[in-house]
């Protein structure tokens, strides 16, 4: 059995790999248990290593930290990716409020681990790793641990602490919404009805009737209306036709026009009279509309218009086709001249069949091209993520510098990359499973990791009091807090309680719970609002914990 104790016990390379494997592998298959509707998914892993440690099963330090890094690396940058496309049109279109009290969440829990650690013998390395497992923030956990190893003080302890509140702080969420709508929420204030992030685009037909238009082109109407908007198809004497920029409008032309739903009383106003023909049904054989012209859908997939704006094609003008909408990850976008295609972006063409086969070639259309993961942005993503989080920050009246680190640099640059990286033709698209594949490696890696390396001295310190009052206090820094900011968000600033409880989830960076609220409540705002709050809170989090360590340690 000596090949046993080789591949299990004595540190190498290959002992490594086969133990980490083997954390992630069965704390995976125990996080499909579900309890009471509730599992913990791959938060389990962690639980695992911690089991592991326990008993003795230890691999090299120096792998350990390596793989522990890369993993939370790994994680927060391919989450940064996934947000990033939406991230900042998501904080204009109504997500500044939501950020808002998300932070509020954030440093109310934050200045309370403080006063905790003043007011109780709990050190202030340790109550922040209690703080981090309270709002399930390993990202933060991680910062952490960094910002005391820079100034030379044990970072093992915070760890510790993180493990013993981590379960709670999963559980805890989901009591605090719990109780809040058992006994606090009327169903006046639990809304059903589906939100969006994004105004989705509106379909009109109008009838030019105002005279003061008339003789005039396109483009000049668009300048001095200063609406956004595609006319898709303009019937005039029983004909169709596809209206280009330089195209003169007519009296009784009838226009089909696309435009968001802010403008169409503008655009009434403009053209003249309003048909009230509903073309925002879903049923709508678009084919059948006229026999001239046809609609068709492309995925965009050639790499070399990835970056390029709608109005850089020109395909009105060299090929007689329009672009009437875009989807981009299923939210309708209005296809301006300045949108900027994205590699995956589905597109709706309008045109003659002739004009429209033109157009395969240029778009691509190959749908097995987007199954090719493009790893480019991931590797120089993540490098330019480290370089940015070393990079020293110094602020007044804090000694040592702050740096953004594993945690914040990554995941900064995930976001921007996946945001600005088409513009500069950098091929950033990837399907969700892959990205998904990513952040569930990463972050199954990191907690192995993590749970390994707490596992050594984990049921000693639950089991003494020290322990019992770290749990006690990872209590009251998850729920108290969460249900504090909830009610004051459904109370005063009158926000449904569907979009709190996942603004309450996004903010204390817990899937889990998110997971309870889209099951316990009919609409998609826990989802919406969870999007909107969680890179920045968890972002927040990551520099907080820094800046106070700086601070009082």
């Amino acid at each position: 059995m000596n090949w046993l104790h080789t591949v299990l016990i004595d540190h190498s390379a290959i002992q490594a790999i086969i133990v980490l494997s083997l954390i992630c592998a069965v704390g995976l298959a125990l996080g499909k248990v579900k309890i009471a509707k509730v599992s913990l998914g791959v938060t389990f892993v962690f639980f695992v290593g911690i089991v592991a440690g326990h008993f003795g099963l230890t691999i090299a330090p120096d792998t350990l930290k390596y793989a522990e890094n890369f993993g939370l690396v790994l994680f927060v940058y391919a989450l940064g990716l996934q947000v990033g496309p939406g991230f900042f049109s998501s904080v204009a279109h109504g997500g500044v409020r939501l950020n808002l009290i998300g932070l509020a969440l954030a440093v109310t829990g934050l200045l309370c681990a403080v006063a905790l650690s003043f007011i109780t013998p709990v050190s202030l390395p340790d109550i922040m790793g209690v703080f981090c497992g309270a709002t399930t923030n390993t990202p933060a956990l991680g910062a952490v641990q960094q910002t005391l190893s820079q100034l030379g003080i044990s970072s093992s302890t915070p760890a510790l602490g993180c493990a013993v509140t981590y379960p709670l702080g999963v559980v805890g969420v989901i009591l605090a919404i719990i109780v809040m709508r058992r006994f606090f929420i009327r169903s006046e204030e639990i809304s059903d009805n589906p939100v969006q992030v994004l105004p989705k685009p509106k379909i009109t037909e109008f009838e030019v009737t105002n005279p003061g238009i008339c003789g005039k082109t396109v483009a000049q109407i668009a300048h001095f209306s200063n609406c956004h908007f595609v006319i898709s198809r303009l019937w005039r004497d029983g004909t169709v036709s596809i209206p280009t920029s330089s195209t003169v409008l007519q009296l009784h032309d009838r226009l089909l026009v696309t435009s968001t739903p802010a403008d169409v009383e503008s655009l009434h106003i403009v053209f003249g009279q309003q048909d009230k023909t509903d073309w925002n049904a879903n049923d709508i054989d678009w084919n059948a509309v006229d026999r001239q012209l046809v609609s068709q859908q492309f995925i965009v997939s050639r790499r070399q218009i990835n970056g390029k704006t709608l109005g850089s094609l020109k395909l009105r003008n060299l090929y007689g086709v329009n672009i009437s909408r875009v989807y981009r990850s299923g939210l309708p976008l209005l296809a301006t001249p300045d949108l900027r295609l994205q590699l995956g972006d589905k597109i709706i063409v309008v045109g003659e069949q002739k004009a429209i086969d033109k157009i395969e070639p240029l778009i691509g259309n190959a749908v097995n091209v987007l199954d090719e993961p493009n790893l480019f942005a991931v590797f120089i993503g993540i490098v330019l993520g480290i370089m940015l989080g070393v990079v020293p920050f110094h602020f007044p009246g804090i000694g040592l510098p702050i740096s953004l680190g594993l945690a914040g640099g990554p995941i900064i640059m995930g976001i921007l990359v996946g945001k600005y990286g088409p513009r500069l033709h950098m091929v950033t698209y990837s399907t969700a499973s892959v990205n998904l594949m990513l952040r569930a490696f990463g972050l199954s890696l990191y907690l192995a990791c993590l749970g390994l390396e707490s596992g050594a001295h984990f049921f000693e310190t639950v089991f003494r009091s020290e322990g019992l009052l770290w749990i006690a206090l990872g209590a009251f820094l998850t729920i108290v807090p969460v249900i504090v900011l909830g009610l004051i968000s459904v109370k005063i600033f009158k926000i449904d309680y569907g979009t709190v409880a996942g603004m309450l989830c996004g903010s204390m960076a817990n899937p889990m719970a998110l997971d309870y609220a889209n099951s316990s409540l009919p609409s998609d705002r826990p989802s919406v609002a969870y999007a909107t709050v969680y890179p920045l809170c968890m972002f927040a989090r990551v520099i907080l914990v820094q800046i106070v360590i700086l601070c009082l340690a």
